[in-house]
């Protein structure tokens, strides 16, 4: 492992082959960058594939006083010009989603693809009013019993009782041992990120390509709406937001279908 310093922290990272074609995968919310062990093995034999760990995250750094989702992003964007990529296809899983949206648009010369693991399945699209008094109460619960409130969501949104157990087990435990400092700053966030969607999903100049698994349904129409470049959407079977982890053949399968086409375009 790796590491660069962005913005004064120590980001930690992995490179994987010598493709002329990057993948750069960046992991969602309280995980790190050894969920994408099963991409690592089936396309650094023909890719280069970085993969890091978030700020917060894994083994990159903590010390930052404020815990913001693009700061997050510009790190995305300071390890691409440190390692001096080009021919990237920005991959990112959830919440990191958001974050290489951010990367993306903020320097877009070395992108030339850009792919989304089970997000944007509302995209743009603010929470209806009548959840506001529930965001709010889980900010509340987040502040009293952190580990607590982040078991609670990872139960009732992340997985499902068909998810295998090892999995749900795996995920909770990320989510209590979360770095609460990081968590409690970027869980606000969580909830406007329609805000930064609307704002950027317009100006992203590739087609955004989703592979959304379907324990969750996708709603398109702010998908046409918004992604004005075009937007390819695949669907694979799961019973949880973690494919990499559920189902990672038939992921690596609809990348590579994703991948193979970013490059002939």
């Amino acid at each position: 492992m790796e590491q660069i310093i962005s913005k004064g922290l120590p980001i930690s990272y992995n490179r994987y082959g010598d493709g002329p074609v990057t993948l750069l995968f960046v992991h969602g919310a309280f995980i790190d960058q050894t969920y994408w062990v099963q991409q690592v093995a089936c396309f650094a034999p023909r890719y280069t594939v970085v993969t890091m760990d978030l700020a917060g995250h894994g083994a990159s750094g903590r010390e930052r006083e404020q815990w913001d989702i693009r700061d997050m992003a510009d790190d995305v964007v300071n390890l691409i010009k440190a390692l001096k990529l080009q021919q990237v296809i920005l991959i990112g899983h959830s919440l990191g989603a958001d974050i290489i949206l951010l990367a993306a648009t903020s320097y877009p010369d070395p992108v030339t693809g850009f792919i989304v693991i089970d997000n944007f399945k509302n995209v743009a699209t603010p929470l209806p009013p009548e959840y506001e008094s529930q965001v709010e109460g889980i900010i509340a619960q987040s502040k009293q019993d952190f580990a607590g409130t982040n078991e609670r969501y990872a139960r009732m949104v992340l997985v499902t009782p068909a998810t295998p157990q090892w999995i749900t087990d795996k995920i909770v435990a990320a989510y209590r041992n979360a770095y609460e400092p990081m968590g409690q700053q970027t869980l606000p966030q969580f909830f406007t990120m329609d805000k930064i969607e609307r704002e950027r999903v317009p100006r992203l100049a590739p087609v955004l390509h989703l592979v959304n698994v379907n324990y969750m349904p996708t709603n398109r129409e702010p998908l046409e709406q918004h992604a004005v470049n075009g937007y390819n959407l695949v669907e694979i079977e799961g019973t949880s937001h973690y494919p990499m982890l559920e189902h990672p053949d038939a992921l690596n399968h609809a990348l590579e279908q994703i991948i193979e086409e970013i490059k002939t375009q």
